[in-house]
């Protein structure tokens, strides 16, 4: 390998290896060893291979950017414009729109991944990482998807890119078994074909909700949306800007407070009262409610005019589920062919890395508020965590490039190992 030494069986049993039990096989990774091959990690690929230092990536699935090509729908397009979606060191092409696709921007990865000479490890499944005080290393086991020999890697610096969205949260609604139609997350919808002239009720009213909402309507199938809480809508474009864009225009000059004000009447004059369509604003504003929780508002792509038009109908809350039907928790019953879960993603990070100070164990989310929570103890970092989609996966990542530059060359020799060539 590039930028490993592997250290044969009858080296691993050397005593300094010996405080845990050793793999079968084990390599020495001069850089970081990057887990996760989405965005955030070839963006810290990127960041350390122009500063100089080489890194392993390892990957679960059998490509980059498994979340945006396995896992989302056919109609997906970036939700912000593509000047705040952009990796480090590598902008959209021209030519590409305001807002790409999900075929442009996964293009744009692949040429970002060939630009940067980014070659992640697939099909290899991160079991456990953690941190050895008698080494000073970094010991990230894993194990290929077939069950094929363990390996483990040994390094100065782990990045967890494995982000935000590494697993579908599927709730358990009583009933489920007895539903009989199909019950799918969206991780697994493409579209509405499937669908058509089909009562589908969707479960989660975030971007994702919105979007299979309005898709299940052009697919000629008649959506139900569940709305359990309240929920900031808001046009995704105002005065001729994107309202992403003229947000943080006026941060600059203004308190988010009368930021949040001016959305929220410009909102009603575009979009109107959703409250009446049974869309209820939160009592905070949209951004200072995105800054506390990291609960994103929806940008309307023109699911609230299916909603006023009644072509997409607002639920209440699920109860239960019986055969063909959902009973709601005000009493009523409805029949349905489908329900689809829009019910959002959750990191995995506890389930594998054995260290309780940087993440929380109950959300796998880094303990400290962004833009702190990039960096922990003994060579561990963050990528992907910060809740503020890709600007804020970039700007982390130049911060663990710049991090781990500090302190590569007097690290780059460790004592204890053999030494690999570039």
């Amino acid at each position: 390998m590039d930028n490993r030494k592997e250290i044969e069986g009858k080296q691993a049993h050397d005593p300094m290896f010996n405080s845990k039990k050793p793999s079968s096989r084990c390599l020495y990774v001069r850089g970081p060893v990057i887990v996760g091959a989405g965005p955030s990690g070839l963006a810290v690929a990127a960041c350390l291979k122009e500063k100089g230092v080489p890194s392993v990536v390892l990957e679960r699935s059998n490509c980059i950017a498994s979340l945006w090509q396995l896992k989302t729908y056919d109609r997906l397009h970036l939700h912000l414009p593509k000047q705040f979606c952009e990796l480090p060191l590598m902008g959209f092409p021209n030519d590409f729109p305001t807002y790409p696709t999900k075929e442009q921007f996964i293009n744009y990865l692949q040429d970002y991944a060939t630009r940067f000479d980014i070659r992640p490890t697939f099909n290899v499944t991160v079991s456990s990482a953690e941190f050895d005080r008698t080494l000073g290393l970094w010991r990230v086991r894993s194990v290929g998807v077939k069950g094929e020999e363990e390996l483990e890697y040994l390094c100065r610096w782990l990045v967890v890119a494995t982000g935000e969205n590494a697993e579908a949260v599927v709730p358990e609604i009583e009933g489920m078994k007895e539903f009989g139609g199909d019950i799918k997350h969206t991780s697994l919808y493409k579209n509405g074909k499937e669908f058509r002239g089909k009562k589908v009720l969707v479960v989660g009213c975030g971007n994702s909700g919105m979007e299979v909402c309005l898709d299940l309507c052009n697919h000629n199938a008649s959506p139900s949306l569940v709305v359990r809480d309240t929920v900031h809508v808001l046009p995704r474009e105002m005065l001729g800007k994107s309202t992403f864009w003229l947000s943080m225009w006026l941060l600059k000059w203004l308190p988010m407070r009368l930021v949040d004000g001016f959305l929220l009447i410009v909102s009603w004059l575009i979009l109107g009262d959703t409250a009446r369509f049974g869309l209820d604003r939160p009592r905070l504003g949209p951004l200072t409610l995105k800054n506390l929780s990291g609960k994103t508002p929806v940008l309307d792509v023109g699911t609230l005019a299916k909603i006023k038009s009644g072509d997409v109908k607002i639920c209440p809350g699920v109860k239960r589920l019986k055969h063909q039907a959902v009973e709601f928790v005000d009493g009523r019953r409805e029949n349905f062919h489908a329900i689809i879960l829009a019910t959002g993603y959750k990191s995995n990070v506890p389930y594998w890395l054995k260290e309780k100070e940087m993440f929380s164990e109950r959300d796998g989310l880094p303990r400290k508020p962004f833009p702190h929570g990039w960096k922990g103890e003994y060579g561990l970092y963050a990528v992907g965590f910060t809740k503020r989609g890709l600007l804020g996966a970039s700007m982390d990542a130049k911060r663990i490039a710049q991090d781990v530059e500090r302190c590569w060359q007097p690290a780059a020799k460790h004592p204890m190992l053999p030494q690999t060539s570039l």
